[in-house]
């Protein structure tokens, strides 16, 4: 297996239609991340050349408790239905934790459905207690915190000034952000 990192916009068209194939099993609709984002794709790939597990790392800049953070977060993970416990999905997880700690991204914030926290946890990352993150616009809010969403928000810090910051993310309201294609990543 080989993981391929590259930027959205530049993933080879049959890796980009591999992996579109897999998000629709999870994700039926979705489309392209907003640009804007920095979306870049990292893709499991197998000797045949089939796509095991795919996600997507979108990145950008928020102001959390008056201070300036560099953020990425995970989107769009998903590992094929038909490959699924095999460690697959937990490898890309855990190399995109790493991608990002060597990006120069100062924290990784994201959510997951409360049921998966164990296995993101596995790959390095852990739950900040009581964060919601707030996604879509300050004009049009998208809380991770809303009513009918069971969802954790996962995090890491990066960079020194991050992990002394980090206790200010706990039981905190999280601006993110992202805008209206990604409402929340």
């Amino acid at each position: 297996m080989r993981i391929v990192t590259v930027p959205e916009a530049q993933t080879p068209p049959e890796l980009r239609a591999a992996a579109e194939a897999l998000r629709e099993q999870a994700w039926p609709g979705g489309g392209p991340h907003d640009p804007a984002l920095r979306p870049v794709a990292m893709l499991l790939v197998a000797p045949d050349g089939g796509v095991r597990a795919a996600l997507d790392i979108l990145s950008k800049e928020i102001t959390h408790g008056g201070r300036a953070y560099r953020a990425s977060g995970l989107s769009a993970v998903v590992t094929d239905t038909a490959h699924r416990g095999k460690g697959h999905g937990r490898q890309l997880v855990a190399a995109a934790r790493e991608v990002i700690a060597a990006s120069g991204a100062d924290v990784g914030l994201f959510t997951c459905d409360r049921p998966l926290r164990p296995f993101y946890e596995k790959a390095g990352w852990q739950a900040l207690p009581g964060a919601v993150l707030v996604g879509g616009t300050p004009q049009d809010p998208f809380p991770s915190d809303q009513p009918g969403f069971d969802k954790v928000t996962m995090g890491a810090f990066f960079t020194a000034r991050a992990q002394r910051d980090a206790a200010a993310f706990e039981q905190s309201r999280i601006g993110l952000y992202p805008g209206e294609t990604d409402r929340l990543w």
